[in-house]
Order: C-alpha cells, then structure tokens, then sequence
C-alpha cells in the first residue's frame, strides 16, 4: 500500500502527520531536490504535498518526476501564504489531462 508524504517547513507541516500523512520537514538552506529525489526513488509514496516555498529552487526537478507515474507532486500553500504557483500546476496538469483549460475566472 502507498503512503502520502508532505515536505515543507516544521510550521506549515506539522499537523499533517495526525492524520496520517509522513512529514519530510525542510528548513532553508537543506538539499531539498536531494529530499526529493530520495522520496520518489523509494517507490513508497503515491502522493508527494510540497509547500510552494520548499518548491521555490527546485522547480526543475519537480517537472522531471512531474512525468513518473508515481507520485503525484502536489504543491501547497504553506504558512508564509499562497504564491499561486500550486493553483498554476493544477491548471496545467488539467489542461495537459483533458487538452483544454476549464478552470475559468484567473
């Protein structure tokens, strides 16, 4: 059975590991593409949360795993606020799904 696992800083994270989710916590200045790269590589994980922050530096990386079956990149607001990066992969995963945008109202 898959887990679902979320990445980002202490603050943001923490309260997801109650309800059953395993929290990888980041602070600024950690090897988050590293983080990454070992958490999609172990096969474990359906669904990878990251906050938009810990996403900031590694956008290249998530495009890569973004095309591997397993696990789906979500990204997340975190407790510094919403950058709308997450809400623009969304879209894009949706227009890439069905071949149009239907999220209406940008």
């Amino acid at each position: 059975m898959y887990k679902v696992a979320v990445m980002g800083d202490r603050d943001s994270i923490y309260g997801f590991a109650a309800v059953g989710l395993t929290p990888f916590f980041v602070n600024d200045g950690d090897d988050v593409g590293t983080l990454l790269k070992t958490i999609v590589e172990s096969n474990e994980y359906a669904i990878l949360y990251i906050t938009e922050k810990a996403a900031a530096n590694i956008e290249k990386e998530i495009k890569y795993y973004s095309n591997r079956r397993l696990p789906s990149i979500i990204l997340i607001p975190g407790i510094s606020g919403n950058t709308g990066r997450g809400i623009k992969a969304v879209k894009e995963s949706v227009e890439r799904a069905v071949g149009s945008d239907i999220i209406f109202g940008d």
